[in-house]
């Protein structure tokens, strides 16, 4: 399954920018000035590279939050989950198909 949004930058990017923001970030009167700061020079919008240097925190810890590796693997089992359910339901629905075919075919 793809993401919904197409990414136009390489993995390199993100974590590059984020790197920025964290080294500059003192240099700037706030966080969002330094994230808005960066984001122009790299192409864009504040609020991606924002969502990117949370994603980053969280991943490291500096944020609480769920970290990337832990909701790849909950969404991943969820996945499985539906899948196994939906497997479930068929089989089931075959079971009760066959048992009604063997008991009309007794019946006669």
């Amino acid at each position: 399954m793809t993401s919904k949004t197409t990414n136009k930058f390489s993995p390199e990017v993100p974590a590059r920018a984020v790197r920025m923001v964290l080294e500059h970030e003192k240099d700037h009167a706030s966080c969002w000035a330094a994230v808005v700061s960066i984001a122009m020079k790299i192409g864009c919008a504040g609020q991606t590279l924002h969502d990117w240097v949370k994603k980053a925190e969280v991943d490291s810890g500096m944020r609480a939050g769920m970290p990337s590796d832990v909701a790849d693997r909950m969404k991943a089992l969820e996945r499985e989950n539906r899948q196994l359910r939906q497997a479930n339901e068929i089989l089931r629905k075959a079971s009760a198909y066959f048992a009604m075919a063997e008991l009309n075919r007794r019946a006669r």
